[in-house]
């Protein structure tokens, strides 16, 4: 670690901690509950950098001393010791490092929100739609796993059981940050089970991790909206047949439109759709911002191009190969039962490590 990156960066954040810390008493500055929440939460932050800092000294002023008494001492024995607490001290110190340069890269404040995950069927007709149902089930599976909780918000189905698309609402800690390296084309090589002769295909699905958006953080002016209000078709009961409460809503100056029929009254699936539009539109401003950082610095890990192929699950080979690090996996049954966790913590290990490098650049 640089000496001059490291003091320069703790010295801004203990300024940082400093004002923050004198601004929490001070209730005019924080009206908002969800502001002060915001703002406890970047001071707890601040304070384990500070705390690892404070950690890292005290171990430094320790090893000078071990390597000074091992200079010095003309015992064997307290010499050996004097030297082995010098090399347990390095060790101590290496692996403190490491977790402060990673701890003093920005963090992304759509990290700790929940998510609105969405995958839609692409190129590959049925098959694209069977992967679909693959992919909506591992991600199931994942939450289930990390504690999350999901909730279906919109499912389009096929009729030899694939899905076109599925809309999931996922909550829990730190969501965006495992899922967030999800968003991409997924691209699946397998033989179908309606393929009689045994040949492979290849299809792809997309999937779109959008940060759940609040109404307070992303406000809509309703006087851009078209409601279009029409029946359900699929699965529902009379109240589908009968009763108008699907939902299309268009935002007019972008063209991006949501549909939701999933539940048996309007208002909620009006409800439903608001959410998903609202996290949609934020994320395209998002991705303007993010685009124009890429641009910039073109070396960070892809996490928000919608078009960007990101992964192939090879079935015949029993290989999943992630092309942002180039790195494959194997057993694709198992990971495809939600054990994810093997891939995210390489992407989120590998982010790091080229954000650090941004960081020290800048």
């Amino acid at each position: 670690m640089s000496v001059n990156f490291f003091d320069n960066r703790i010295k801004k954040i203990q300024k940082e901690y400093d004002k923050l810390q004198k601004d929490l008493v001070s209730p005019e500055k924080f009206s908002a509950t969800q502001k002060l929440k915001q703002a406890s939460q970047r001071l707890n932050e601040l304070l384990e950098i500070l705390s690892k800092s404070k950690e890292l000294n005290k171990f430094g002023t320790q090893l000078k001393e071990a390597q000074e008494l091992a200079e010095k001492e003309q015992g064997r024995e307290l010499k050996n010791l004097a030297l082995e607490e010098a090399k347990t001290l390095k060790a101590k110190i290496k692996k403190l490092e490491e977790e402060l340069e990673f701890a003093l890269i920005p963090q992304d404040p759509r990290d700790k929100k929940d998510v609105i995950l969405e995958i839609r069927a692409a190129a590959g007709g049925d098959e694209a739609s069977l992967f679909v149902g693959d992919l909506l089930r591992m991600y199931k599976r994942y939450t289930e796993r990390k504690g999350f909780k999901y909730a279906e918000m919109e499912k389009s189905t096929i009729g030899i059981g694939g899905v076109k698309e599925a809309i999931l609402s996922i909550k829990g800690q730190d969501v965006f940050e495992r899922l967030k390296y999800e968003m991409g084309v997924h691209r699946v090589q397998r033989i179908p089970e309606t393929e009689k002769s045994g040949r492979i295909h290849t299809s792809t699905v997309t999937v779109a991790v959008l940060a759940e958006v609040k109404e307070k953080e992303f406000e809509i002016d309703p006087k851009d909206l078209r409601i279009d209000v029409f029946h359900a078709s699929g699965s529902g009961g009379q109240n589908v047949n009968k009763v108008a409460t699907a939902i299309r809503i268009t935002h007019l100056p972008t063209g991006i439109a949501v549909s939701c029929q999933d539940e048996r009254y309007q208002g909620r699936n009006r409800e439903k759709a608001i959410q998903i539009l609202r996290s949609r539109l934020s994320s395209v401003e998002e991705e303007k911002r993010e685009k124009k950082e890429r641009e910039r610095r073109r070396s960070q890990i892809g996490t928000g191009d919608r078009a960007e192929k990101i992964r192939t699950y090879n079935f015949p080979q029993d290989r999943i190969t992630d092309h942002r690090i180039k790195r494959s996996f194997h057993n694709i049954n198992q990971i495809l039962d939600g054990d994810l966790d093997s891939i995210i913590d390489e992407l989120i290990k590998e982010d790091k490590k080229r954000k650090l490098e941004l960081v020290k650049k800048d």
